[in-house]
C-alpha cells in the first residue's frame, strides 16, 4: 500500500506535498525549491517527487528552471532516493489537505450553490440548505476540479474554464437531488447527523425539492452546449432511477451475486463519479484515451468507495455513521460483506429470507457476517478497485493534483484500515 507525507524540510525551507509515499526527513542542501504546482521563495529550481509503492523507493527529482519536461519519466535529471521499506504512514488523510490544491475552487462552489438552486420558493431554499450544509464533503465536485486541473496542465490550459466550473455545480446539484430521494426511498431519518429533508418538510416537499434540483441541473447541463457531456449527465440520471429499481426488487434475495451488486453499485454511485471525471476531461480537450482513462478511474474509485461504505454498516457504531448501524441489511439491501458471508453461513440465509421476524435475529445476521469472513473480502475487492483506479491516473503528467487524486484513493482505503 502506498503512503503520504506533508512535509519536507529542503535546506531552509519546506514544501508541503499532497502526496509522494514518504516521511517528514531531510533531504540535503537544495536551492529554494517549487514542488508539485506551488512556489516557495521563487528562484532555484524545481523538485518532483515520483510515489512508489512500498518496498521502493521515492524519487526526488531536482529539474532545471522551466526547461525539461517531464512526459513518463524524469528527463536527465539525478535522482535522490531514500527507501521506504520501513516507513509507515505517521497521519491519516485528511479530506482539508487532500482538497488544499483546489480550496479556492471549492469555495467558488460553495458560494454558489444556493443561488444557482434559485430563489422562487423559500421552502426550496430551505430544503436546499438543509442538504447543502449538512456537513457534505463536495468530494464529487473536488474531484471535478483535481481532474480538470491535472488534464489541463496537460493539454497546456492556464486556468480552468467556465464549463469546468459549471459541471462542479452540476454534479453537486445531482448528487443532492440523488440523495433526499433516496433519503425518502429508504425512510431515513437521519443523514451525516441531521434530520433529513423528507423529516423536516414532509415526504411531498422533499420529492419535489430533489425533482427541481434535478431539473435546474439539466438546465445548466443543457447550457453547457457539449453533446458528449450532456449524453453522458444524462446517462447517469437514467442509472439513479435503474439502481433504485435494481434494489428493491432483489430486498432480501439471498441469491443475488456479486455481479448484480457491482452493477447496482455502479448506476446508484459509480455512474455519477465515472461522469464527473470524464466530463472534466472533456472540457479540458484531451485526447479520448485520456478521457477513457478518467471514466475508468471515477468507475473504479466509486465502486471502492460503494463497497467501502458497505463495510462500515457492519463495523461502524450508529453515531460515526449518522444513521442505525446496519441499516441496509435490516431492510434487505444485501451488499459486498453478506454476499460474501453467504458463501459459508447457511444460517445467515435463514435468517435473511424469515426479513429478520425474530427478536435479536438481525444482531445474529450481523454477527454472522463478519465471522464468515465477509468483512474481509469485502476489503479486499475494495482494494482490487482502487488499485485499478490508480492504474487508470498513470496517463497523467505528475502533478500536486494527480498526487491528490492518488490520495483520494488511499483516502477511502483508510477508513476500513
Amino acid at each position: 500500500m502506498m503512503t503520504s507525507c506533508r512535509n519536507i524540510d529542503l535546506g531552509t525551507s519546506v514544501l508541503d506535498l499532497i502526496s509522494c509515499g514518504c516521511g517528514r526527513r531531510q533531504l540535503g542542501n537544495f536551492p529554494k525549491a517549487v514542488g508539485m504546482s506551488r512556489s516557495y521563495g521563487g528562484g532555484g529550481g524545481n523538485l518532483v517527487f515520483l510515489r512508489r509503492d512500498v518496498g521502493m523507493s521515492c524519487k526526488a527529482v531536482p529539474t532545471k528552471p522551466k526547461e525539461i519536461s517531464l512526459v513518463n519519466g524524469i528527463g536527465e535529471a539525478k535522482t535522490v532516493s531514500f527507501d521506504l521499506r520501513q516507513e509507515t504512514r505517521k497521519q491519516p488523510i485528511s479530506l482539508a489537505n487532500l482538497f488544499e490544491v483546489v480550496a479556492d475552487d471549492l469555495q467558488m462552489l460553495n458560494d454558489n450553490l444556493l443561488s444557482i438552486v434559485g430563489a422562487e420558493n423559500p421552502v426550496l431554499i430551505s430544503a436546499a440548505e438543509q442538504i447543502f450544509g449538512a456537513g457534505g464533503k463536495r468530494m464529487r465536485p473536488g474531484l471535478v476540479f483535481l481532474v480538470s486541473r491535472a488534464t489541463a496542465e496537460l493539454a497546456g490550459l492556464k486556468e480552468l474554464t467556465t464549463e469546468h466550473r459549471r459541471l462542479g455545480e452540476i454534479i453537486e446539484m445531482i448528487h443532492t437531488a440523488s440523495l433526499i430521494h433516496d433519503d425518502v426511498l429508504d425512510e431515513s431519518d437521519m443523514r451525516r447527523g441531521k434530520e433529513t429533508v423528507h423529516e423536516l418538510f414532509g415526504t411531498r416537499v422533499a420529492v419535489l425539492a430533489g425533482d427541481f434540483m434535478f431539473a435546474q441541473a439539466s438546465w445548466y447541463l443543457a447550457n453547457l452546449e457539449n453533446l458528449e457531456v450532456i449524453k453522458l449527465i444524462s446517462q447517469v440520471i437514467k442509472d439513479f432511477a435503474s439502481g433504485e429499481i435494481k434494489q428493491a426488487s432483489s430486498l432480501f434475495d439471498c441469491d443475488v451475486t456479486l455481479e448484480d451488486y457491482l452493477l447496482k453499485s455502479y448506476y446508484k454511485t459509480a455512474s455519477l463519479v465515472a461522469a464527473s471525471t470524464k466530463g472534466a476531461a472533456i472540457f479540458s480537450r484531451v485526447e479520448t484515451v485520456v478521457t477513457e482513462q478518467m471514466y475508468e478511474f471515477g468507475k473504479n474509485l466509486g465502486l471502492s468507495f460503494q463497497v467501502v461504505d458497505d463495510i462500515l454498516d457492519f463495523t461502524q457504531s450508529s453515531e460515526q455513521l449518522g444513521k442505525p448501524a446496519g441499516s441496509d441489511l435490516a431492510k434487505g439491501n444485501l451488499t459486498a460483506p453478506v454476499i460474501f458471508a453467504l458463501e459459508k453461513e447457511p444460517r445467515l440465509r435463514e435468517i435473511i429470507e424469515s426479513e429478520f421476524c425474530e427478536e435479536g435475529s438481525l444482531e445474529e445476521g450481523i454477527e454472522l457476517v463478519r465471522e464468515g469472513g465477509g468483512i474481509r473480502r469485502a476489503q479486499e475487492l475494495a482494494r482490487e478497485k482502487a488499485d485499478d483506479a490508480l492504474k487508470n491516473l498513470q496517463c497523467l503528467p505528475q502533478s500536486g493534483f494527480r498526487s491528490a487524486l492518488e490520495e483520494m484513493v488511499m483516502f477511502n482505503l483508510e477508513r476500513i484500515d
